[in-house]
């Protein structure tokens, strides 16, 4: 492991492969660096978890009716 920047520390992919829950443990705090023997470099960190629903959408305005829609609702379905 080395360390590159402020909080980047750095790991070879055999340590990352080797000590992978210890990682991924780390990269929930910073940034984790992997490097591969051939020079590519992957950078992992941790997503933030939304406070919102996918299923959160915004509302709209209109003048329908609960009964407006379930009665279009209800020829759609009759054909």
């Amino acid at each position: 492991m080395q360390y590159t920047g402020v909080n980047t520390k750095v790991f070879t992919y055999s340590e990352a492969r080797q000590n992978f829950a210890k990682i991924l443990k780390l990269a929930q705090k910073e940034e984790v660096e992997i490097r591969r023997r051939d020079g590519a470099a992957f950078s992992l960190t941790s997503k933030k978890k939304s406070a919102s629903s996918p299923f959160d959408v915004p509302g709209i305005k209109t003048k329908a009716t609960t009964q407006d829609i379930l009665a279009a609702i209800r020829d759609s379905r009759m054909g």
